[in-house]
């Protein structure tokens, strides 16, 4: 109980810290936010300058503001956006199902390629295979996600017609159609890191003394892959899952745009090249509150997956 207390208070620690570091990277961004609210230049009188501070309670210090919107936050209340004029929670409840569909559709093929590749490798380790795994995901890694989409794009898309262009599409068919090129190319780089790590990680337990027993009882070399050599290969595997996953919560920003997707990393970037503030800020915290939620679902299913892990925690 102890623990799950200073897990929450951890938590929330951290939370109030990036958002106060969000907020005064938006307070202390260059330009006056009041000239992108008002517009037309002839309409910056005193006056009126004086009423859109007041309004959006630009006048107050900055932990007066800064109050004022974790206030709205905790209530809900994200703000409203500078160029939209609409409540930011709509526009990010509107966006989010593309990101998240994406982020989804590149999850389920770097791990079950990148985890399929790594134990392949781990099993032919010192060949063939091996290398040619290896050398393959190094490869691949080696090439940035803008890249891979812009070579997708052009062969699957322009040249064979095969995928759509551009788009999220509508309806699950529709959106396996165009969600499919831009998931490879956000999963390319992922699925070099997993199956990495799960070489590794599989490789190390060959070399372990449970395994070494099981072998000498005569058990299938199947079997022992399966049920001593993967099953203790998976703490690691999954933590790696899991934070690749955090991190593309955060970073669909340049497969969104070479692909046409209105997701949050598209929004993201329309907000900063807009001064959209409210939106930037909401986009961000997002981003904090996603990586903190999956890493916090990662520790409560790894004792789960290897009993030893809670082990070790209770008795610390």
């Amino acid at each position: 109980m102890l623990a799950a207390l200073r897990r929450v208070a951890g938590m929330a620690l951290t939370l109030v810290v990036a958002s106060f570091i969000i907020f005064a990277a938006m307070y202390a961004a260059p330009g006056d936010p009041v000239t992108f609210l008002i517009g037309n230049p002839e309409n910056l009188t005193p006056e009126r300058i004086a009423a859109v501070r007041a309004e959006y309670h630009l006048d107050q210090p900055l932990f007066v503001q800064y109050w004022l919107w974790l206030s709205g936050v905790f209530g809900g209340d994200l703000g409203t956006s500078f160029q939209y004029h609409q409540p930011v929670a709509g526009i990010m409840a509107s966006r989010l199902p593309a990101t998240l569909g994406l982020v989804a559709y590149a999850a389920v093929l770097f791990t079950v390629v990148g985890i399929g590749l790594g134990v392949w490798a781990a099993v032919r380790r010192g060949r063939a295979a091996d290398s040619a795994i290896v050398g393959a995901t190094t490869l691949a890694a080696s090439f940035p996600s803008f890249v891979i989409g812009i070579v997708l794009v052009s062969v699957f898309s322009v040249q064979l017609g095969w995928f759509p262009v551009a788009g999220a599409g509508d309806g699950f068919v529709d959106g396996i159609r165009h969600l499919t090129l831009p998931a490879i190319a956000l999963s390319i780089g992922s699925l070099a890191i997993v199956s990495r790590v799960t070489r590794q990680s599989m490789v190390e337990q060959f070399d372990s003394e449970h395994v070494e027993a099981a072998c000498a009882t005569g058990m299938a070399g199947g079997m022992v892959v399966v049920r001593h050599v993967l099953r203790n290969a998976w703490g690691p595997i999954v933590t790696m899952v899991a934070l690749v996953i955090a991190s593309m919560l955060a970073g669909t920003v340049v497969v969104e745009s070479v692909f046409g997707i209105s997701g949050i990393g598209s929004l993201l970037v329309d907000a900063i090249n807009s001064h959209d503030f409210p939106v930037v800020q909401a986009v961000l915290l997002y981003m904090v509150v996603a990586y903190m939620v999956v890493t916090t679902i990662v520790d409560l299913l790894l004792p789960l997956l290897d009993p030893r892990i809670g082990t070790r925690v209770k008795t610390s």
